[in-house]
């Protein structure tokens, strides 16, 4: 009998070995293409990761969701003190509170989208050394998880609009679109700095240094038609610059921004190629020196 049960467990074990076949992954030398399939297969995954990263952010916090909030309402509240009041800086014809709010929405999750994926790697080392799965989930599901709290800060925008009285228009419909590149342009900066974090620890010391800097490169609390107009393609480099402009236009329904905004986006192009680029060359060796 005992014999009868061995022969009949080394059976089983060979047909699951026969029907589970090892795959051997092995890093490949040069640039490697992104498997858009792969990443498709492991979707699930990065609704996992985006929805952990909301639990996380809120986990044992006094004030939840309110910090969505917040953040925004307290800037801008500075904002309007230092520059609207007292600097007067001019907002383009608009209520300087709903001029600068406007600009902190997309910027705060540019802000939050950039912090996240540049130092997920890192914080998610036991899990890359352990098990397999595109990298490149870990940065993309933290720029998602932002979404959560632009819908909070957007909710209160609505509300402000309606309190001064501004009416919406058709423009409104292209505001997914400056979303999309916010969060692009905050995943390309995202891979290149994940990226170097692995490799130089320091790199998440100058990530919020990094943060703060640009926040003041970008018209969030001033009008880019302060800059002169010789320097604005230079300026408008700064994919945040695209963004900023193109979400108060379809808000708010100024000067189309046309010209910032191509400019932007053939920036923000450019550093998703290269960021995608380094990043892949990089993370097959996430594991050794992680």
């Amino acid at each position: 009998m005992r014999s009868m049960l061995n022969n009949a467990v080394n059976c089983t074990s060979d047909d699951l070995a026969k029907e589970q076949p090892v795959i051997r992954r092995q890093a490949r030398p040069g640039w490697v293409a992104i498997d858009f399939a792969e990443l498709w297969r492991y979707r699930e995954l990065v609704v996992f990761y985006a929805v952990r990263d909301i639990r996380v952010r809120y986990k044992q916090t006094l004030l939840g969701v309110a910090w969505a909030v917040l953040q925004p309402v307290l800037t801008m509240l500075v904002f309007s003190i230092f520059f609207g009041t007292l600097a007067r800086v001019p907002s383009d014809g608009i209520p300087y509170p709903i001029f600068s709010y406007c600009g902190l929405v997309p910027w705060q999750l540019f802000a939050y989208a950039l912090t996240q994926s540049s130092n997920r790697i890192v914080e998610d080392a036991g899990v890359i050394t352990k098990v397999y799965f595109p990298r490149l989930i870990v940065p993309l599901a933290s720029v998602i998880a932002g979404l959560v709290d632009f819908s909070i800060a957007f909710a209160v925008l609505m509300a402000m609009m309606f309190y001064y009285g501004i009416p919406l228009s058709i423009t409104i419909l292209t505001l997914p679109l400056f979303t999309l590149i916010g969060l692009v342009a905050a995943l390309a900066v995202g891979l290149w700095l994940s990226a170097l974090n692995v490799r130089y620890r320091d790199v998440r010391y100058t990530i919020p240094f990094l943060a703060q800097f640009w926040l003041f490169v970008t018209p969030v609390a001033y009008s880019s038609s302060l800059v002169p107009a010789k320097w604005q393609a230079l300026y408008a480099i700064n994919p945040m610059v695209g963004v900023v402009n193109g979400f108060r236009w379809a808000l708010l329904g100024k000067t189309c921004p046309n010209p910032m905004v191509s400019v932007s986006l053939a920036a923000t192009a450019v550093l998703l190629i290269g960021g995608l680029y380094y990043f892949r060359r990089m993370e097959k060796s996430f594991a050794d020196i992680i």
